[in-house]
């Protein structure tokens, strides 16, 4: 008779326990977190738009509050602060001259956007218009709105993030209509608009992904997951050393949980949460990067 085969998920189990040198304890933690059935999501990148605030706030990574993290133990929440906020680096940039064309996002809204890849498309889409350009004193009369100070030649605020490619935003939150119009007319009449410009440039840090890595699993869980009673029990039965970070998240995105590797259950877990389907967030900002 021959022998029974092991099940692909068994071998896989074994081969993790194995290549993190993990004991009977934090094997089982493993095989049970593997096992959990959560309504996992993945992390997709950022839609082709002209909104800001639809993609990912890393920005708000650099200036991390201390007070951001949840868990049970001080230190781990101050290690993984440590290490969080230098995973984004910000950029000051201050230009004498800035063609105004070239801005194609909008920071601001009274309302919940919707998708949309240029100004042009966006105006087309508004169920109606506040503001119709015909004629240079138009486009004077609804830039002035957004930029009470564009005659006399004040700088604008602009912002631009690895995770938006090369688009620029104007980083102003009143009369967005009006911008938006503004700067689509200039492009179709070719006309020249600049100012001075502040530009804040974000980006991902790979010596600072790099560290996360080293040193955390990340992963995206759902809100439900702290309500679950078996992912629950694995956490706080075993006092597995976790910090939860909910700033990041939007709404109806994942949190994301950190667990140190250099724990031998926080590694179990975070593998095994992996296994069950958990989306690992370093791997998602080095593809936003």
């Amino acid at each position: 008779m021959s022998e029974m085969q092991p099940s692909p998920l068994s071998a896989r189990l074994a081969a993790i326990a194995q290549r993190f040198g993990l004991g009977n304890s934090p094997r089982r933690v493993l095989e049970r977190a593997s096992q959990l059935r959560l309504p996992f999501q993945q992390l997709h990148l950022p839609e082709d738009t002209i909104w800001w605030q639809s993609g990912p706030p890393l920005q708000r990574l650099v200036e991390l509050p201390r007070g951001a993290l949840s868990g049970p133990v001080q230190d781990d929440k101050a290690e993984a602060h440590a290490v969080l906020v230098k995973v984004v680096k910000r950029g000051e940039q201050r230009l004498s001259s800035f063609d105004l064309r070239q801005i194609d996002g909008l920071c601001g809204g009274d309302h919940e956007p919707t998708p949309s890849p240029s100004f042009e498309d966006y105006l087309a889409g508004l169920d109606s218009r506040k503001v119709r350009i015909i004629s240079y004193k138009d486009f004077i009369k609804a830039i002035s709105l957004p930029l009470p100070r564009f005659l006399a030649g004040e700088p604008i605020s602009l912002l631009r993030a690895d995770w938006y490619g090369y688009r620029v935003f104007w980083n102003g939150e009143q009369h967005v209509e009006a911008f938006a119009a503004s700067i689509a007319y200039a492009r179709l009449r070719a006309l020249e608009a600049t100012l001075p410009a502040e530009i804040t440039d974000y980006s991902l840090d790979p010596d600072g992904l790099a560290v996360l890595d080293e040193r955390y699993h990340v992963l995206a869980m759902p809100a439900q997951a702290w309500s679950d009673p078996a992912f629950m029990g694995l956490l706080l039965d075993g006092g597995i050393p976790y910090s939860r970070l909910t700033i990041l998240r939007n709404s109806g995105t994942p949190e994301f949980i950190l667990l140190p590797k250099k724990h031998a259950e926080a590694t179990a877990l975070g593998e095994g949460l992996r296994l069950a389907g958990a989306a690992d967030v370093v791997k998602y900002l080095r593809a936003l990067g």
